[in-house]
């Protein structure tokens, strides 16, 4: 190992440390930012730059441009920058550059492909396609109509607890990404569908199973349903009423977001609901709403 890479590889084992002991990052992400900057030593090695205190401007704009002509996306370019503002934040608070050089550097534009949804009607035409006459319909009927009403993502779907449904109150309690609760208001349709479930057929799909004790929705072995179990639950009723090509488990999530701020829900409430932690995210469903509304508008106005 020459000198040079000692200095790169010393400076990022201590920046990881950093991320793994002190901010409590897993060791995916610890890793994948590894991966990162390993892609930046490689290219400063390349060009002599011996310590990061003559980083600047100039070097970050080239190494973009290297990376750029490369074919690698925006989305990438973005997190590489990220990774770099991170790890250079941290020379910063330790002493060992003056300043952040990123801060200078614009983050590349990132055009966001807006989600599939469905129209109202839609929805409507999935839901009103379960036959209920049996218990395992029952359970897909509460299944989607959950799906719907919360706005649940298919991992928080399949974790779903009993004790987390609030019938009385009206809400469930979701556990999301990195473990976090939020509270979700249930409407009267989806709570009726889940409480006859629990009540004709949970019961009978029971087994000695102490994993799946409290699960709310169990699959025909008695066991905690699967992504792939969801999903072939959705796309068999989307098959029924022709729309399969278009509906995947995340449409519902989707679809929820986008009819409620069409309805005219305030974003910061849908946020909340959604368990965003940037408000950013969220806002994508508004783009949307905007372009459902120049569609309308196209297709319905006499001279548009």
């Amino acid at each position: 190992m020459t000198k040079k890479s000692k200095y790169f590889n010393d400076l990022l084992d201590e920046f990881l440390f950093f991320l793994s002991v002190e901010k409590g990052l897993s060791k995916n992400t610890v890793e994948s930012y590894r991966s990162d900057l390993e892609k930046f030593f490689r290219f400063s090695i390349d060009r002599n730059i011996s310590d990061f205190s003559s980083v600047g401007k100039e070097v970050l704009e080239e190494y973009l441009k290297t990376i750029n002509s490369e074919g690698i996306s925006t989305i990438t370019q973005a997190r590489y920058l990220s990774s770099l503002r991170n790890f250079f934040n941290f020379l910063n608070l330790q002493g060992k550059i003056k300043s952040n050089p990123v801060e200078k550097i614009d983050s590349p534009k990132i055009r966001r492909n807006l989600p599939d949804v469905l129209t109202v009607d839609e929805v409507f035409k999935i839901l009103d396609s379960v036959p209920t006459e049996n218990c395992l319909g029952i359970r897909d009927k509460a299944i989607l109509e959950i799906l719907y009403a919360c706005g649940l993502r298919v991992s928080e779907l399949i974790n779903l607890k009993q004790r987390d449904i609030f019938f009385d109150e009206g809400f469930a309690r979701i556990w999301g990404k990195g473990y976090k609760e939020r509270i979700v208001p249930i409407g009267k349709s989806a709570l009726e569908w889940v409480k006859l479930y629990q009540k004709k057929c949970r019961h009978l799909l029971v087994r000695d199973n102490a994993d799946t004790k409290d699960i709310l929705f169990l699959n025909s072995r008695g066991g905690k349903f699967s992504r792939m179990g969801i999903w072939k639950i959705i796309r068999h009723y989307a098959l029924i009423v022709g729309l399969d090509e278009k509906v995947h488990p995340h449409i519902f999530r989707h679809s929820f977001a986008t009819h409620l701020l069409e309805g005219g829900a305030d974003i910061r409430v849908v946020q909340e609901m959604l368990g965003h932690s940037d408000i950013s995210t969220t806002q994508i469903y508004t783009h949307l709403t905007k372009e459902y509304l120049i569609e309308v508008h196209r297709t319905y106005h006499p001279r548009a």
